[in-house]
């Protein structure tokens, strides 16, 4: 069953982006705008409930014939630590400045983003669980952007009504 699942998202994802010829062949009569880079990557998992989860990133998606060179939309992995009650954010984002990174954090959303010459990357994330904003900390080396937030402490809901 695994395997099938497996089989049917490789084949979804795959089949349209290598249809589209080489896309450097020049049309009939025409030239072809050469900028890029042209990217396309996507990661594979399978969360707790056993059901595969496929999440893409790139600029050159299946199906697009005229991909957005002027945005890239970097790799992320987000992974939540339990026993540590963290959650991890890790992004690629090679070319830039740490000073050019904007990281605006909800408690169900990060949103990045990061200019530097060239170079312009945007991200929306979506959190899988509620996060403490103020506990933030941020960490850029050789390319890679690492976030780690605390999670957010699970108040009961409602309100709590003595008996007299």
């Amino acid at each position: 069953m695994f395997d099938d699942q497996f089989e049917r998202a490789f084949r979804r994802l795959s089949n349209p982006f290598f249809s589209m010829g080489d896309v450097f062949d020049s049309p009939r009569g025409g030239t072809v705008q050469t900028f890029g880079p042209y990217y396309y990557g996507y990661v594979k998992t399978v969360g707790e409930d056993g059901v595969p989860h496929v999440t893409e990133w790139g600029n050159a998606k299946p199906g697009s014939y005229l991909p957005d060179s002027s945005v890239r939309d970097p790799y992320v992995d987000v992974s939540v630590d339990e026993k540590e009650r963290t959650l991890k954010i890790v992004s690629e984002m090679p070319g830039i400045e740490k000073s050019d990174i904007k990281l605006n954090v909800s408690d169900k959303l990060v949103l990045l983003s990061a200019e530097h010459n060239d170079r312009k990357y945007e991200k929306k994330i979506p959190l899988p669980t509620k996060v403490d904003e103020n506990s933030a900390k941020a960490k850029y080396t050789n390319g890679v952007l690492e976030l780690t937030l605390a999670l957010a402490e699970e108040k009961p809901q409602g309100k709590l009504v003595s008996v007299e």
